[in-house]
Order: C-alpha cells, then structure tokens, then sequence
C-alpha cells in the first residue's frame, strides 16, 4: 500500500482486497489469452454485494454513495484486476433508479442487487455519431403497445454478459425538435427476449479483454413499458449517468496508478544492477516520484467530484476533469513502470502489460480527452464552442 493515507472506508477496502486475492495475475491471464469474460469474478463480487453499493437498502442494496463505489474499483484496480467487466451494473442502473416508474424499480432493481439480472450493457454510441450523442439516429417508433426499433449501436461492452440494457434512441428525428437534445428516448431492453428477435450482437475484438460489441437492431420490439420515464426527454436523464460513470472510471484509474507504482517500487528496490538495487538511481526514482505525485492529485479532484455528486451539485466539469486527470496519471504510471522493469515490463507474468494496455483505453473512453477540454473551455471558461 505504497504511500497510502487513512483511505476512505478502509473496511471495505480490506474487503475487496482480500476477495481480489483469490484472483491472481494468473486468472486474469488466462482470460486474457483467449479473451474470456471473468464470471467466477463478476459472480464473486455480486454475492459479497459490492455491484449493488449504490441500489437503496429497500431494493435489497447497500444504499451507500459514490464515495463507496470508487473505493471499490480503486481497490479492484490496484489488486491487479479489472472492474471494466461489471462497473457498468454501478452506474447505469442510476437511470432506472432516479427515472424509472415504481413499478420498474420494484421489479428490477432487488433482482439486479441479488445478481439475478445482470445490467450491465450501456447502449449509446453509434458508428457515424460518437460522442456526438444528439446525434444518434437508432429509432423507436411507436406502435401500438410496442416501440419498434431499428439502426445500429458499437462499442456496447458486456452486451453479450448482461440481461438488460439501457439503451439511447430517438423517438423524434433530430430535424423536428426544438433543440438537438430533445426527442430522445431511453428504453430499458431485456436482451433474453431480444437477441434473435431483432437484436443482433457481433462481437469486437481489441486489444485487450474488454467484451465489447457491435449491435444491430432490425425491427426488434419491445414493449411499450420498457419506457423509462417520458419520451423525449432521454438526454437529460442519461447526464447523471455519465458523470457517474466518469467519475468511477477515474477511480479504476487512481488503483491502476496505484497498482504500477506498487509495482515500480517493489521491483526497484529488489532489482540489482552493478551491484546495487536500480531504485538508488535517480534516473530511476524521480519517474516513479513523479507519477506518485500526479496520482495523489488526481485521486483529490476523483474525491471532490464523487462527493459533489452524492451531494446533488452540478458536477458534469469536476468529473470531466477527474477522468482526464486520472487517465492522465494512471498511462504516465503505466509507462514509467514499464520503463523499471524493463524487459520484465513487457512479461505476460508480470502483469505490467496487462495493465499498461487496459489502462489506455480510458485515454479513449468513455470521453476523449479532446471533448473534457472542450466542455472545460466552454462551460467554465465561457469560451465560445468550436462545434
């Protein structure tokens, strides 16, 4: 626990950490290897209840905050393993839980807390409209009791490994709303009854491990009371999600910062060069200071924008920044540990390399970096947008 300072809810980072120890750098290689979805672990950390920390205590949940929630991933992050396989059953069922009917909420939400139902897939980006969410053009037209769907979705992860989706469509073509933003909808899909019938999922194969999908929708129905609060106004309530999302994902990326400077520094002092541990060395030591000190600041801004949520206030910058910052600081750890270790660094049993490539995606995801800095510049700095 290298650098460590009275961490927030330090018992449940003691827990995570002893659940994450039954899941060596070995399981997570062999998953790697033949790009395997981790179930034993993803079931584990559903049955020990942390997936469901954020569902209120009435649905079968913890009822804990944000606050919780990145403790948890930080700590599944800095253990060596990844929470990109179910961190989306944290944030995406915030939609449902603050939108959903009463009726919605008593039939999903306690199965989703017992691992019942797994929500874990987030359809929004599509092929021609990226992080251009307004505009999307997946449809749902209404048709009788039933939305009918068609259009096209990418970049989906777990939608093979979820029983339910969250899914973005526009029930109003963009030219005929008021403001781009209008005339979207948010569905909530049971995926057992779709695939096949409408939906189709063809999997992507990346660089790392991270089950993502491409997913195609020919007349799929769904019932009109997959509706999640009212039609058209699906935009503002996926907003909270996204900060939340953003804000947790910068947590995954405080505990793989932390998970390499663990790394850097165990190795430094053990390793041996002309008769003396390479972490003597400045040439060494400074890179490994030097992303410690980025890290700590980072993780702060991760703290000010998860306790600015639990608080109800306005947060949609402060997680921008908080997932930059981290990003940021968790690929300069990456980099720095490769560099100490050297040839060792780019070892499958390491697990260096592992970590290096599954924390570069969040250069990427889920915002480019290029966006956050044009939200920070015309939302803060009042600066006139450039699109």
């Amino acid at each position: 626990m290298t650098g460590s300072q009275d961490p927030s809810f330090p018992d449940i980072r003691e827990s995570v950490r002893r659940l994450c120890a039954k899941f060596p750098g070995s399981y997570w290689q062999a998953l790697d290897r033949d790009r395997t979805y981790p179930t034993a672990f993803v079931d584990t950390l559903t049955r020990e209840g942390f997936l469901s920390v954020l569902i209120p205590e009435v649905f079968g949940g913890s009822g804990l905050g944000l606050g919780a929630a990145t403790a948890i991933l930080e700590e599944i992050h800095r253990s060596g393993c990844n929470g990109g396989a179910c961190h989306a059953q944290m944030y995406t069922m915030g939609t449902l839980l603050k939108h959903g009917s009463a009726e919605q909420k008593a039939m999903y939400l306690p199965k989703i807390a017992t691992g019942e139902l797994r929500l874990q897939a987030f359809g929004v980006t599509e092929p021609t409209s990226g992080t251009d969410t307004t505009r999307i053009t997946t449809f749902a037209r209404r048709d009788g009791d039933d939305y009918v769907i068609n259009g096209q979705k990418i970049w989906i992860s777990r939608a093979e490994h979820s029983d339910l989706m969250v899914l973005l469509v526009r029930t109003t073509a963009r030219d005929d709303v008021a403001k781009p933003s209008d005339g979207i909808s948010v569905l909530l899909v049971d995926m057992r009854a779709a695939i096949g019938n409408g939906l189709t999922i063809r999997p992507i194969r990346t660089m790392l491990n991270h089950a993502t999908t491409e997913l195609f929708f020919d007349d799929l129905r769904v019932p009109a009371t997959s509706l999640i609060g009212e039609e058209g106004r699906g935009f503002r309530y996926i907003l909270d999600g996204m900060n939340a999302e953003r804000i947790l994902i910068a947590s995954e990326c405080i505990g793989d910062g932390r998970f390499f400077i663990d790394r850097a520094v165990a190795y430094a002092k053990d390793r041996l060069v002309f008769g003396r541990a390479i972490g003597e060395n400045q040439g060494v030591q400074f890179p490994i200071a030097r992303a410690f000190v980025q890290l700590s600041a980072a993780a702060e801004m991760v703290d000010k924008a998860a306790a600015m949520f639990e608080a109800g206030l306005p947060c949609g910058t402060e997680a921008n920044m908080a997932k930059m910052l981290a990003s940021e600081a968790s690929w300069f750890a990456a980099d720095m540990c490769v560099q100490t270790h050297g040839g060792f660094g780019f070892a499958e049993e390491y697990d260096v390399e592992r970590k290096f490539r599954e924390t570069r995606l969040y250069q990427v995801a889920p915002i480019s970096t290029n966006l956050i800095l044009s939200h920070v510049a015309t939302h803060a700095l009042g600066l006139p947008k450039s699109f």
